[in-house]
């Protein structure tokens, strides 16, 4: 049937109807959607059009040694962000901020000139930048607070505390080993802008900040920190060294109260060091012990009840061939007691022993002793040593391992391993952290002494440090380990290095050690000492031994450990980082001035008012005295400039 016009019309009408009155119910069951049901997910997508969130560094957690001294926390210093959309006169903007900013123009422009409506123009800036970029009230220019890693020690336990990047996360070191605890929860800065994408107004950003990071608080002592990388740095110096590493150890509880690299880096600026300069070689790097693994031999063949002290042992007058290989002792010897063995350091001796003790009980013991495995210390990058099953020993090998050679260790499995004669046969677990404290002071884990095993018998500990005490009296290889006052016990070591080139040991490059402890009838304190490719001397006794001396000598007197001996001549004080005295050290301080010609404030602590006095007349500064005793405080800080106008007072306290 043929339509008329008017029906055609009608039905088109109907038709447009129909599909108006679809789009509309489509519309408010869209709308219904969006604002009903989905409500949420629709106020999140439009927060996200109105607001720019830009993430925020967190505040890091701080670093205190054993005694609340602080190695490391974050500081708030200045970001400084552009809002392009913002910006009015982009030229004027460049031209002002250029210089500044230490940018190219070009570089600048390109930033200004984006359609994002948030750049960064510079990060973390020092404070006299910021405060002259905040002069200019530069329209669409901002700031806002972050926070920066300081170290303000300086290179003071620099590979122990490692160092974070600009997030700031951990990077090396404890800072990375423990990110996860340090790195607080981060902030947000919130920028409102309108439909062109333009702020709107003054109070359109907003920081939700987050919280503070955990705080460590570790087993190091700063001050024996501070003896024990003064003492490396000469120790290098003096005999033209490569590097070298302190471990300090306190036997009873396996604490480590230092742990000393050379050379070392300043974290503050870490990029501007090498990456050797930044490994902590004390945990990382391995070496052959060389004749310091003699104790541990000696205490094992005591231990199984193979040999006696006073056992004698034919040292073949220096020349005994076994495995295809002849062993040769340094001073020939013909017939040793087993104690002598140890106290003059005999290989043929030793090699006799181990061949007594055999592979198998051998390899038992030294991996009882920790060497072979971890320590599990809480830090990262360990390396473990290498010690090889015993099946695969030949009978050179056996003989070889019984001196130190043919395995490594690293400086604090043997410090760890030394601290198990020391205090009765115990192996401890070492840590670097007793105790992990949250930002309202709430301790959120605390890590106690824990016994891994028994490695001897105490009687037998007992006697191996007998023996060892030895080594540093008349006629043993490491007299000059002893300090004056006390009894100390001890074992040199010089091993020397494989050539890369040849895979043969080389003519020239050695590794020189020492480890003991004292004083000896209550040992407090374990120290290890490596020195790598010394030239001057080679031996352990020569190049070792007078570190721990020095290191040793201060430590006790710093911890207050009463002299067991008569002394010659009184003790000098210890010079830690609290008393870098000048009269110490017997170095005469001169007057240091900044960059500006200003003078710049000298270390104080722990002088008398005497000394003070004493001291600021060489420098040629007035200073102010308050109370008497020892000095407490001091003003300005040390290293910080003295202003003109400036008063400068140091406070004493009586010594408790």
């Amino acid at each position: 049937m043929k339509l008329t016009p008017e029906k055609s019309c009608k039905i088109r009408i109907v038709l447009m109807g129909v599909g108006f009155t679809l789009f509309f119910l489509a519309i408010v069951g869209r709308g219904f959607w969006l604002q009903v049901i989905d409500a949420d997910a629709t106020a999140a997508r439009a927060r996200k059009q109105y607001k720019r969130i830009v993430p925020l560094t967190p505040k890091r957690g701080g670093i205190f040694d054993r005694n609340g001294a602080e190695l490391a926390r974050s500081i708030s210093i200045d970001s400084v962000f552009a809002e392009p959309l913002r910006i009015e006169d982009v030229d004027g903007t460049v031209r002002a901020l250029s210089r500044l900013l230490g940018q190219s123009s070009g570089t600048l422009r390109k930033k200004l000139t984006s359609n994002r409506s948030f750049v960064w123009l510079k990060r973390k800036m020092q404070p006299e930048q910021s405060a002259r970029i905040r002069g200019l009230k530069l329209p669409g220019i901002a700031f806002t607070k972050e926070h920066q890693r300081f170290y303000p020690n300086g290179h003071l336990a620099a590979q122990l505390l490692g160092f974070t990047g600009l997030d700031p996360r951990g990077l090396e070191g404890l800072e990375r080993f423990y990110d996860s605890q340090l790195q607080g929860q981060e902030g947000f800065l919130v920028a409102a802008k309108d439909g062109r994408r333009k702020g709107m107004g003054a109070s359109d950003k907003v920081i939700q900040g987050g919280s503070d990071g955990n705080s460590l608080y570790l087993t190091v002592d700063r001050n024996l920190q501070y003896l024990a990388e003064k003492e490396l740095a000469k120790a290098l110096q003096e005999n033209k060294a490569r590097a070298g590493c302190v471990v300090i150890v306190d036997p009873a509880s396996g604490d480590i109260l230092a742990m000393a690299n050379q050379p070392t880096y300043n974290p503050n600026a870490f990029g501007r060091f090498p990456a050797s300069s930044r490994r902590n070689r004390a945990v990382c790097d391995e070496f052959e012990p060389g004749s310091t693994l003699k104790v541990f031999l000696v205490a094992a063949a005591l231990n199984e009840n193979l040999v006696r002290p006073e056992q004698l042992i034919n040292c073949e007058n220096g020349a005994y061939r076994v495995g295809g290989m002849t062993i040769h002792d340094h001073h020939p010897h013909d017939i040793l007691s087993v104690a002598d063995v140890l106290r003059l350091s005999s290989n043929i001796g030793s090699a006799k022993i181990g061949k007594i003790l055999e592979r198998r009980r051998y390899f038992d013991y030294l991996r009882k002793f920790g060497f072979g495995d971890r320590t599990g210390i809480d830090f990262p990058g360990e390396a473990t040593g290498q010690l090889r099953k015993p099946e695969l020993w030949f009978e050179g090998d056996l003989a070889a391992v019984s001196f130190g050679q043919g395995m490594t260790v690293t400086a604090l499995q043997l410090a760890r391993a030394t601290a198990a004669i020391a205090n009765g046969g115990l192996l401890m677990h070492s840590g670097l952290v007793r105790q992990i404290v949250n930002d309202h002071g709430e301790v959120v884990q605390r890590n106690e002494p824990r016994v891994l095993r028994r490695v001897v018998s105490e009687q037998v500990a007992g006697r191996i440090r007998g023996l060892m005490e030895l080594v540093t009296r008349d006629g043993g290889t490491g007299t000059l380990a002893s300090v004056p006052g006390y009894r100390v016990a001890g074992k040199t070591g010089t091993a020397q290095k494989v050539d890369p080139v040849t895979g043969g040991y080389s003519a020239d490059k050695r590794v020189a050690s020492f480890v003991g402890f004292a004083p000896v009838e209550n040992p407090r304190l374990v120290i290890m000492v490596m020195v790598d490719e010394p030239r001057s001397q080679v031996y352990g006794g020569l190049v070792a031994a007078p570190v721990f001396s020095r290191i040793a000598g201060q430590a006790l007197r710093y911890l207050g450990v009463p002299p067991s001996e008569a002394e010659m001549d009184p003790p000098l004080p210890p010079e830690t980082m609290e008393t870098r005295e000048a009269i110490t050290t017997g170095e005469v301080q001169t007057l240091q001035v900044s960059e500006k010609g200003l003078p710049v404030m000298p270390q104080c602590f722990g002088m008398s008012c005497r000394q003070v006095l004493q001291f600021m007349d060489r420098l040629g500064l007035n200073i102010r005295i308050r109370g008497s005793g020892r000095v407490v405080d001091q003003f300005p800080n040390p290293g910080e400039t003295i202003r003109y106008g400036d008063e400068v007072w140091v406070k004493l306290e009586p010594p408790a």
